[in-house]
């Protein structure tokens, strides 16, 4: 029995070595996303706007109806004036009209559906919306990819910068570093990036519009977590003041048994 623990033990360590996460693979930490812009109405309102404009066109929410906006404040009319441009009834779901297979032969892969991104790419660096908040701040002008950017977080991704013209052009920066265990060796090691053209928005403003994009890519994934969350807190104080109630009508219970 304890040789069968021990095995399974190892076992999980190692698919946990082995997990795809990205920031192994891009050698760069996920920063942390506020999760508190997730039960923000203002943010996620932001969120989807940028959303359709700049996701829509490519990526697909299949699972997710434009009429679930209303939760986030919006009435119908609002919805079909300002989020609708692949759809004409607000009951549909957020499609794109891109055909699939022109899509794998532009950017070698098929663009993945949105819906649960957020939930896919967790890992043991860090959530899903860690991920995608360090991924979307991360790209870097590369002339020797086919779209001309890069990415610290997915390098050799076959996605574009789609957000350039808000976040401005920049280059990564790199120095020569001796390596630890041979000094006669050396290797790059990212030193920050410099800003070739200014974006429409200032950085602090361009972290703040991606952090209210990634808010409503993890709302998107599970629009009803808020109420989860809050119904847990309920039932975690019930169960706590029944288990109080039980374990005192046990003692009056048992009191004069010998």
């Amino acid at each position: 029995m304890k040789k069968l623990i021990l095995s399974l033990l190892a076992s999980l360590a190692l698919a946990i070595g082995m997990s795809p996460a990205r920031a192994a693979e891009g050698g760069v930490p996920w920063d942390r996303f506020e999760v508190s812009r997730v039960t923000d109405v203002t943010a996620l309102q932001n969120g989807a706007r940028l959303f359709v404009n700049y996701c829509l066109n490519c990526h697909s929410a299949a699972f997710m109806r434009y009429n679930r906006l209303r939760d986030l404040g919006l009435t119908e009319d609002q919805i079909k004036a300002n989020l609708m441009f692949a759809s004409e009834k607000v009951g549909e779901t957020m499609k794109v009209s891109m055909d699939p297979k022109q899509a794998k032969d532009w950017f070698g892969a098929t663009p993945p559906d949105l819906t649960v991104i957020a939930r896919s790419r967790a890992s043991h660096s860090g959530t899903g919306a860690d991920y995608l908040y360090t991924y979307l701040r991360s790209y870097y002008r590369d002339e020797t990819k086919a779209t001309g950017w890069n990415n610290l977080a997915f390098p050799n991704v076959g996605m574009p910068h789609v957000l350039w013209e808000l976040q401005g052009q920049r280059a990564a920066k790199y120095v020569e570093e001796k390596d630890h265990h041979d000094p006669s060796k050396t290797h790059l090691v990212f030193a920050g990036f410099e800003q070739l053209t200014p974006g429409k928005l200032t950085p602090q403003q361009y972290d703040a519009a991606v952090a209210d994009l990634v808010a409503f890519l993890q709302w998107m994934g599970e629009p009803v977590q808020t109420t989860r969350v809050r119904l847990g807190v309920w039932v975690l104080i019930f169960l706590s003041i029944f288990t109080l109630i039980a374990w005192r009508l046990n003692a009056a219970y048992w009191k004069d048994v010998k």
